[in-house]
């Protein structure tokens, strides 16, 4: 005979106001992810740069994202969470200065890299500090509610900056910034706990030595193979890359002079090792996707940027219906179910995509966007909280870093390895772009299929 679950305890006001706070930071970061992505044109023509270089405005935020992560939890541990979010958020603020100001790509793309530092910090404090919060009983609901802008803003991001760039000029996709930083900053100086530093925490140097390098390597060597130039450069950077890593992974299982950079021994409970996994292949899937459905507009139906960007829409419907009710769907249905259905449902909507013609029916794409949204939003922040059921509360920073670096990463590999199939199929079929981009989709559809795998596996309830 089962028994039926206890009833869920509200959210108090002091934590939606903790959320509200730390929201702001986490939705500009996750914004620079994309809004580059529709201005390439402009840049090039306006700081007469070609375009595999303009490229690198993308590029060196996304190589910076992955050398600043791995950091987030010693930093956490070492100053507490207060001190370190507004040191990262003031670094995102003034690198978007930096870059609305800058008047050469190569000055560009170094301001760039220096907004990759700051907003590499944000997302796995943002997490940290939301986990420490709420505690394992109220964490899933709280982080449901912070989803729907934090996944919004890539999906948003491209109809901003196709408006912004069409009316201001390209360097409003970074000024943009400024106004919401500030606040931002004035509101965690003000309302965000000092939190618990801990003063004897020691870096691990030679674990940052191995893994941030290696990390970037390996995106680095995947970026030049998907643009299909250096392709044996590219698969030297790769294997350097994978092997530092593979050092590390063996420095911080062995190593016994300072706690790792990463505690990979986390990896020892099966519960947080399948939340990573799905985590993992659902920034993938969601990424990826998004890399992917604008170059359909643009390339293969000649949409404008904004059209692009419009079109984009729909998916974040989805996500906005749905997020609001994930918390209440988990405490009621159990994280396995939902995140299931939610995964179920992002493979369903991607399956038009794999179809395509060259006059393709855009209200059936449409719904399959809104289905996609639907199923993001039902099982990405879910399977991320139902991490922190596993863990012990002075574990929640390296926790918080893991999550981050598993969406981050998925996403970037997604996104290179998405670029490598698209540039084969249009060679290989003379730039038959609707049977090119579909054998493109046919690899997001078959990354969705895949997490179904930890979504399964994950637990019936979360842990009382």
């Amino acid at each position: 005979m089962t028994t039926a679950p206890a009833p869920a305890r509200k959210l108090d006001p002091a934590l939606l106001k903790l959320a509200g706070v730390v929201v702001l930071g986490a939705l500009m970061s996750s914004l620079d992810t994309t809004v580059v992505n529709v201005g390439v044109d402009t840049l090039g023509t306006d700081l007469h740069a070609p375009l595999p270089l303009v490229q690198w405005v993308s590029t060196s935020y996304l190589l910076a994202l992955s050398l600043v992560i791995p950091l987030s939890g010693w930093a956490v541990d070492r100053l507490g969470a207060k001190k370190v979010w507004l040191l990262s958020l003031s670094v995102f603020v003034i690198g978007s200065a930096l870059c609305g100001l800058a008047n050469s790509i190569g000055e560009l793309i170094a301001f760039r890299a220096l907004q990759g530092l700051g907003g590499g910090l944000l997302m796995p404090v943002l997490q940290t500090i939301l986990a420490r919060a709420a505690g394992p009983a109220l964490v899933g609901r709280l982080m449901s509610l912070v989803t729907l802008p934090v996944m919004l803003s890539p999906v948003f991001g491209p109809v901003l900056a196709g408006f912004l760039i069409d009316t201001l000029g390209w360097q409003w996709i970074f000024y943009v910034n400024l106004p919401i930083g500030v606040v931002a900053l004035a509101l965690a100086w003000f309302k965000l706990p000092a939190g618990e530093p801990v003063p004897s925490e020691r870096l691990d140097w030679l674990g940052m030595l191995l893994l941030s390098p290696g990390l970037a390597a390996s995106v680095y060597g995947l970026i030049l193979i998907g643009e299909g130039g250096d392709t044996a450069g590219g698969a030297g950077w790769l294997v350097a890359g994978l092997a530092l890593v593979g050092a590390f992974c063996w420095h911080a299982l062995r190593g016994r002079e300072a706690k790792p950079l990463l505690d990979l021994r986390l990896f020892a409970t099966k519960g947080f090792s399948v939340s990573w996994l799905g985590a993992f292949l659902l920034g993938a899937g969601l990424f990826g996707f998004l890399f992917v459905l604008p170059l359909y507009y643009q390339v293969g139906l000649g949409k404008n940027a904004l059209e692009a960007g419009l079109f984009l829409l729909p998916q974040g419907v989805g996500v906005a219906l749905v997020s609001p009710f994930t918390g209440r769907l988990t405490d009621r249905f159990g994280v396995r179910a939902v995140v299931t259905l939610g995964v179920l449902a992002m493979v369903v909507g991607t399956a038009p995509f794999v179809l395509l013609d060259s006059h393709p029916d855009s209200v059936q794409l449409v719904v399959a966007l809104v289905l996609r949204g639907l199923g993001l939003g039902a099982s990405l922040m879910p399977t991320t909280a139902a991490a922190y059921q596993f863990v012990a509360k002075q574990t929640v920073p390296r926790a918080a870093t893991l999550m981050a670096i598993s969406q981050r990463i998925g996403g970037s590999l997604a996104t290179a390895v998405l670029a490598v199939v698209l540039h084969r199929w249009l060679d290989a079929t003379g730039n038959n772009m609707a049977f090119s981009f579909g054998q493109t989709f046919l690899w997001a559809l078959a990354i969705g299929l895949l997490a179904l795998v930890p979504a399964l596996m994950l637990p019936a309830r979360t842990r009382p």
